[in-house]
C-alpha cells in the first residue's frame, strides 16, 4: 500500500507545478505573435512579457494555495 508523500517529495512536486504552469505562461505570447509575423525583437518582447505574467500567476496561485492549505492544517478535536 502507498503511504503518504514525504515533505521533499511533495516539494519536488509543487516545484515541476509550479515550472510547467510558468513555461505554458510564458510561452504562449510568443505563440500568439507567430501569427502576426513578428520581428525577433517582438518575438522576444512577447517571451519577456509572457515570463512576467507567468512568475505573477505562480506567485500569486502559491500565496493562494498558502491560505487555503494554513486553513486545513488545524488540530481536530476529539468528541
Amino acid at each position: 500500500m502507498v503511504g503518504p508523500l514525504s515533505e521533499a517529495e511533495q516539494e519536488a512536486g509543487n516545484r515541476k507545478i509550479k515550472l510547467v504552469l510558468l513555461a505554458v505562461v510564458a510561452v504562449s505570447p510568443p505563440l500568439i505573435a507567430l501569427q502576426f509575423d513578428p520581428t525577433p525583437v517582438q518575438l522576444l518582447a512577447a517571451l519577456g512579457v509572457g515570463l512576467c505574467l507567468g512568475l505573477a500567476v505562480v506567485w500569486y496561485l502559491g500565496r493562494l494555495a498558502a491560505e487555503f492549505t494554513a486553513g486545513q492544517r488545524r488540530p481536530r478535536r476529539r468528541r
